[in-house]
């Protein structure tokens, strides 16, 4: 992913008021993100537990996405939808986040479990482990996996469409 700067991060956001987005905590340590090996931007709000967004390169422009999650998570061992990678406790949340347009102002929401910390480039990268959980054995590489994550990142985005 190429760096982004918060401009571009808060005029980016297609499920959330632009009122919202400039409103909305953006990372201060955006000049130490490891960026040659994200496929995406994610980030908890310090200041609004339950609160993270998503920001990610697609087709040339820049898709944020504000999301909601239950705090505490489940105690549960979960899965990631994105990276596949397992964690106990809280280390998966089931994000949800407003439909674009129309349909979003309506109420309208899609959900899937993610890592909690958005970190799931990262796992896919063997670049970060979990904490308690764990990674599956597989035959692909880290940049097979890394696809596999973009891949079910935009199935998850062309949701908040339809």
């Amino acid at each position: 992913m190429e760096p982004v700067t918060e401009r571009d991060i808060r005029s980016s956001f297609v499920n959330c008021s632009k009122g919202d987005a400039k409103r909305l905590s953006v990372p201060r340590d955006l000049d130490a993100r490891p960026w040659d090996d994200l496929d995406f931007l994610g980030w908890t709000d310090p200041s609004s537990p339950g609160r993270c967004y998503l920001a990610v390169p697609r087709d040339g422009d820049l898709v944020g996405v504000a999301l909601r999650h239950e705090t505490g998570g489940s105690g549960k061992t979960q899965m990631c939808a994105f990276c596949l990678t397992t964690h106990t406790g809280g280390g998966v949340s089931l994000m949800t986040a407003n439909k674009a347009g129309e349909s979003g102002r309506r109420g309208n929401t899609i959900g899937s479990y993610l890592c909690t910390d958005l970190a799931c480039s990262l796992y896919a990268r063997n670049k970060k482990r979990p904490a308690l959980g764990s990674r599956y054995r597989e035959d692909l590489t880290p940049e097979e996996k890394a696809q596999r994550v973009r891949e079910n990142l935009y199935a998850f985005l062309d949701r908040l469409y339809t």
